[in-house]
């Protein structure tokens, strides 16, 4: 009995065994939300006999990241999903081992060596966009694929991978709904058996696999000089002297591959459809590219100087975060608002339901950057708006991510505008990250 009176959070009961299984499976989106204003702070969730919790409260969500990280474990669901293709990688690892290993790849991703990789940021995205016709049609969301996949393999890398970027983005696609589908089907058939999705889930997995281990072995047999992030991974040392193993090494670069072209792309089309649909804010940013930049490429010390590109990223991220759910496990009884929360309870904070609570930002589902531009990052409580995480497994690619982003849009909106196709139903898919289900489809306008 806890000092609520009650053994649980308040929340619905569900199905019998079921729970809230249909609902969570057919509208996961709608869901979180109904539940939040529907039962508050901190909502019991049963799915399949499972205990889930949603905790809807910025202070809870702190203590989650930061205050109780250490009594938090990925949850099944996230392993189940994302496990088979990446493996023990900083997204999944836990315990001395993923500290061990952030320990290495966080020099990486310091501010002054993400910097050096902004010249490739800009170059693809001007590549990307030579062909591109006034009047033609583009699915948006495919073309920002291609892109930050090129930026992705540039400057983790050293390469190109561009001969092979539809079959990436099919093969990525088919596992995200495989597996999420696997971890959300309460009777799985066994990996092991030969069933057409199963065998040709294998198959995707070798496929990336050949890439990655390919270009690893290509790396060990050249002996120059190289400064992308392979590199630094490879040449990285404990302190008792010992290196990633080669499995290693493939599981951090295939974590920082998919994570990071896959969630910036996303950010990018999400960006691109939310300007279509606000011309004025489309109008606003294109005088501020023109006034600062005057027709040139930014670089990073331009950013300072564009407060409404910051802003329109930051609002983009509000209203579609390319992960819109976190989920721990908690292997310890966590007391969260009063409630004694006992071990193995998947324990969820949504991005999604957070960034669009009235409490929080007004108007909460119309796309405003101005909200951004007087503070409010700094005057919102720590654990309402959480784009990329927070405590100590926060996204390490996050400043990677934030300048592409920036980078990109500021290169690509100073040629063309894009206005969604009449008709063509853009409709949030959350699988791994938040996805257009039918991509996004819009019509280019050239602005030269």
């Amino acid at each position: 009995m806890t000092n609520n009176g009650t053994h649980a959070p308040p929340g619905p009961k569900g199905l019998p065994i079921l729970g809230l299984a249909f609902e969570v499976r057919s509208d996961p989106l709608g869901t979180l939300q109904r539940l939040a204003r529907q039962y508050g702070d901190i909502v019991s969730m049963p799915v399949m006999r499972m205990s889930r919790v949603l905790v809807n409260r910025p202070d809870y969500i702190q203590q989650l990241l930061i205050l109780d990280h250490a009594k938090l474990h990925k949850s099944t669901l996230t392993k189940l999903v994302v496990g088979p293709l990446l493996g023990q990688g900083l997204l999944i690892s836990e315990g001395d081992f993923w500290r061990r290993q952030r320990r290495l790849a966080q020099p990486a991703f310091h501010r002054s060596r993400t910097n050096e990789y902004s010249p490739v940021m800009v170059e693809c995205a001007l590549e990307q966009t030579r062909y591109w016709r006034s009047g033609e049609t583009r699915n948006i969301a495919e073309e920002m694929m291609k892109l930050t996949l090129e930026v992705a393999v540039r400057t983790l890398f050293g390469t190109s991978l561009a001969g092979d970027s539809e079959s990436i983005g099919k093969a990525m696609t088919f596992l995200m709904r495989h597996y999420l589908r696997r971890a959300r089907t309460p009777w799985r058939v066994p990996e092991s058996w030969p069933t057409s999705a199963n065998r040709r889930a294998r198959r995707e997995v070798e496929y990336m696999d050949s890439l990655i281990y390919g270009i690893i072995s290509d790396r060990k047999k050249d002996t120059r000089p190289r400064n992308d992030l392979l590199s630094l991974l490879m040449s990285a040392m404990h302190e008792d002297g010992s290196q990633m193993t080669e499995r290693q090494v493939r599981d951090e670069s295939m974590t920082l591959f998919v994570a990071g072209h896959e969630t910036t792309a996303l950010s990018l089309a999400w960006t691109w459809y939310l300007l279509g649909e606000n011309p004025a804010a489309e109008s606003r940013l294109h005088k501020e590219l023109r006034t600062v930049l005057a027709g040139r490429p930014a670089e990073v010390s331009d950013l300072e100087k564009l407060p409404y590109l910051n802003a329109v990223v930051h609002e983009s991220l509000r209203l579609y975060p390319p992960a819109f759910i976190m989920a721990r496990m908690n292997v310890e009884t966590v007391n969260l608002g009063g409630y004694e929360i006992p071990p193995r309870t998947t324990l969820l904070a949504s991005q999604w339901v957070m960034h669009r609570d009235p409490r929080f930002f007004e108007q909460p589902e119309q796309f405003i950057p101005e909200r951004w531009l007087d503070g409010l990052e700094h005057r919102l409580p720590p654990g309402a708006y959480f784009p990329f995480g927070d405590g100590p497994r926060r996204c390490i690619g996050q400043g990677f991510a934030q300048l592409e982003t920036a980078l990109v849009i500021a290169a690509i909106a100073q040629k063309f505008s894009f206005r969604l196709n009449k008709g063509f139903p853009v409709v949030p898919e959350p699988l791994v990250t938040l996805r257009p289900k039918y991509g996004i489809e819009m019509t280019i306008e050239s602005r030269s």
